[in-house]
């Protein structure tokens, strides 16, 4: 007869199910490792990105959002675009503007130009 253990499964040495954190994706010294593949890592990344790089009433231009990107990856281009896609940023439709949407999932969502 086999005996099952009382141990819960994340102590088991068994990935524990569910999603892992984003943290992994970092170095030590808090940069990225790599975008994401995977398209549900890669929004929770994101989303990661947007609540701790962009203050929510704040309107940024293209170079402080690039500047901010670039503390974390070098491809700023590639993340402010997925993050654009994705709906996680905002952008004027002259590109002059971005701002932290606070429900992403608007994809290529446009805030209003900026006078």
């Amino acid at each position: 007869m086999t005996r099952h253990s009382d141990r819960p499964a994340a102590d088991s040495g068994l990935p524990a199910a569910g999603p892992r954190p984003v943290a992994d994706l970092f170095s030590a010294d808090g940069r990225l490792k790599a975008i994401p593949r995977k398209p549900a890592r890669r929004e929770a990344l994101l989303a990661h990105l947007t609540e701790t790089l962009f203050d929510a009433e704040r309107d940024y231009r293209e170079p402080e959002v690039n500047e901010a990107l670039l503390t974390v990856h070098e491809d700023f281009s590639a993340l402010r675009r997925y993050l654009v896609i994705g709906g996680f940023l905002a952008r004027t439709k002259d590109g002059s503007a971005y701002r932290r949407q606070q429900q992403p999932g608007v994809p290529g969502g446009s805030i209003p130009a900026v006078a």
